[in-house]
């Protein structure tokens, strides 16, 4: 299970932190990602981070504004958002497979249990 909180409206530049808390399942063997959908856009891969060995994946987009961590004392995944930009208003999804279920983990079709999304919204 899954369930993602932080969102929220903030203005361009500013940060968000977003949380997904999950259970009922190991960290080391899975993959859990952010990903978001803009209405009438195809879902996009954001950040993903592979338990087994912390590996990190961040889409181009957001790279260097945006870092994913990890929790496990809390069993909870972070998306510590930076220097938001209109572009990022999206509603924001986490999502898990087995990392043997994945092919890279980049890409939202290979993630097999998602939780509720929460809005991001950044005004200009």
């Amino acid at each position: 299970q899954l369930q993602a909180s932080g969102g929220g409206l903030v203005q361009a530049g500013g940060s968000l932190r977003l949380s997904c808390a999950a259970s009922g399942f190991r960290f080391d063997d899975n993959a859990i990602a952010w990903i978001r959908q803009v209405p009438g856009k195809e879902r996009e891969g954001v950040s993903c981070i592979f338990g087994s060995n912390g590996e990190r994946w961040y889409a181009d987009s957001v790279k260097g504004r945006f870092t994913i961590s990890s929790d496990r004392a809390k069993n909870t995944v972070y998306l510590q958002m930076n220097s938001l930009k209109a572009e990022d208003t999206a509603v924001y999804y986490c999502a898990t497979s087995l990392e043997s279920h994945l092919l890279g983990g980049t890409e939202p079709h290979e993630y097999d249990y998602w939780g509720q999304g929460t809005l991001v919204t950044v005004s200009s």
